[in-house]
């Protein structure tokens, strides 16, 4: 089954819309969250000064740590909101706090 819903057949005989536009949304989140990774981590390890072509052994581990925890912190924000959000429709609240 293709993830664009051209393998089945679909009420209008193409393409499905639906998921073509959740395809959309998903690629923009994750070019969001690439751009934020590369604005942050990039003005924190790297100086804006260019000595050389490559990074320098402390621009990389300092890359890799920052992504590491933008990437951590980014799973526990998404966790606790998960479940604030069930605890909030298991009570029929229609907000929640963190």
């Amino acid at each position: 089954m293709s993830f664009l819903g051209r393998s089945g057949p679909s009420p209008a005989g193409g393409v499905n819309h639906e998921r073509v536009e959740m395809a959309i949304n998903e690629i923009d989140m994750v070019s969001d969250v690439f751009n934020r990774i590369v604005a942050s981590c990039h003005s924190k390890c790297i100086s804006p000064r260019y000595a050389e072509g490559d990074l320098n052994k402390g621009e990389s581990v300092c890359i890799d740590r920052c992504v590491a925890k933008f990437f951590e912190v980014n799973k526990k924000v998404g966790e606790k909101m998960q479940s604030a959000g069930a605890s909030a429709q298991a009570t029929g609240s229609t907000s929640f706090s963190l």
